[in-house]
């Protein structure tokens, strides 16, 4: 029922999309239920964390329109965020066009295997996400399982992706953040740091390590054609055929579109089968991303509500946002998540002490992207962490330990980054 529910949220959201906005209000509804429905199969953490967000967003909302009576769009309370979930469930749909996985890569020792892993799993998972990290991992694990290089390489050339990647639930939040940024601009400030990332990891692990004996992979370029095709094919609409859509809009209803006409050729029933096996499969399985995106959005709507109806909409965090208040901002969120939270906690909070529509919103996609992809290499409960822990046995604080250089560095980068961006906007 959850999946049915959730699909039936993906289905909505495309609707809204093509100009039915008679549905809006239904599709936060749609994944609100379904939160609801899977809430018992959640772990500890995740419900303990998601009530948190929910219960505070809520709390502020009713402490706003009772105490200072603020008028609320009722209907619009459950739509935080929902724009993301919808793309989120949309990229999961990747899985039905290629089911197989990537064919075993050329195994390499030392150094140049440190980077040809880290550039598979980055770009397989600027794509596939948390999955290529175990196409990769399980590659190389072996009966003593992974060594911490091999481990650290995988946790930074996932997390790096999210600096630029159009796939990843980032771009969403930071495209919902920030509506006019300009994604060639965030392109060109991401991809150079994602090499950053890729060097630093490479010479940095040289130099702690003895990888004479850590094996990594190569992945053929046959393995990448479907993640460069799909991205060529998002930008192709973006830029052409649909311009008037953000990417976050034209994922969310171009990869399930994509699936179905990758699976009709093998017959209605093929395909019928595979729709209904990932709806009662993989999208119940999404229900911590789908809760955490929700809770936080219904929190950054409670907080700026109550900041709103307390100050009555005068003070913002900062009156101008530039390099100096965008470089707090990161180092704040990254400093939230080396305590636990996750990333976007910290976004939804700065989201909700903004004047969004006057700060420089490339500059405000940056920050967001950048804090995303340094918190979630070094924050110990982060989401790439805890998979490493749960499927390789390592521990999110020594994940930390060892990314507190990575961190600092990558955060040398991001801060210059940003004071070039606010020197040439």
């Amino acid at each position: 029922m959850a999946g049915l529910v959730i699909a039936l949220g993906l289905a909505l959201q495309i609707a809204r999309l093509a100009g039915i906005a008679v549905v809006a209000p239904l599709v936060g509804i749609a994944f609100w239920l379904a939160m609801t429905l899977l809430w018992g199969d959640m772990p500890t953490r995740n419900r303990r964390q998601v009530g948190a967000l929910a219960a505070i967003g809520a709390a502020l909302l009713v402490i706003s329109r009772t105490v200072y009576g603020e008028a609320l769009a009722w209907g619009q309370v459950l739509d935080g965020n929902t724009f993301v979930v919808a793309m989120l469930v949309g990229v999961s749909f990747i899985g039905l066009i290629n089911r197989a996985p990537p064919s075993p890569g050329t195994q390499i020792l030392g150094g140049r295997g440190v980077i040809t892993t880290w550039l598979s799993v980055h770009l397989l998972g600027a794509i596939l996400n948390l999955s290529s990290v175990f196409l990769i991992g399980d590659q190389l694990k072996r009966a003593d399982g992974l060594r911490l290089p091999q481990l650290l390489t995988l946790n930074r050339g996932l997390s790096s992706a999210a600096l630029w990647s159009p796939f990843f639930a980032a771009m969403g939040v930071a495209m919902g953040l920030a509506p006019e940024l300009d994604f060639a601009v965030v392109l060109a400030a991401g991809v150079p740091l994602a090499a950053l990332s890729g060097v630093l990891t490479r010479l940095e692990l040289a130099r702690r390590f003895d990888l004479d004996d850590v094996a990594g992979v190569s992945l053929s370029p046959r393995n990448l054609l479907m993640p460069v095709g799909l991205a060529v094919l998002v930008l192709g609409f973006h830029y052409g055929l649909t311009p008037g859509l953000s990417i976050v809009s034209i994922i969310t209803f171009l990869l399930p579109a994509t699936a179905l006409a990758a699976n009709l050729p093998r017959g209605l029933t093929f395909t019928s089968k595979r729709m209904v096996q990932h709806t009662r499969e993989r999208l119940p399985a999404m229900r911590g991303e789908i809760s955490l995106f929700l809770a936080a959005g219904l929190f950054t709507q409670g907080l700026s509500t109550f900041i709103d109806a307390v100050t009555g909409g005068q003070w913002v965090l900062f009156e101008h946002f530039g390099a100096g208040e965008a470089m707090l901002s990161y180092l704040a969120i990254v400093a939230s998540a080396v305590i636990g939270l996750h990333p976007i906690i910290g976004i939804s909070t700065l989201a909700s002490v903004l004047n969004l529509e006057s700060a420089n919103q490339t500059l405000l996609g940056v920050v967001a992207l950048t804090s995303w992809a340094v918190g979630a290499a070094i924050g110990p409960l982060s989401g790439i962490n805890l998979s490493l822990q749960g499927r390789y046995g390592t521990s999110g604080g020594m994940m930390m330990r060892h990314n507190l250089v990575y961190a600092l560095v990558m955060s040398l980068g991001v801060c210059l980054a940003i004071g070039i961006l606010a020197t040439l906007s």
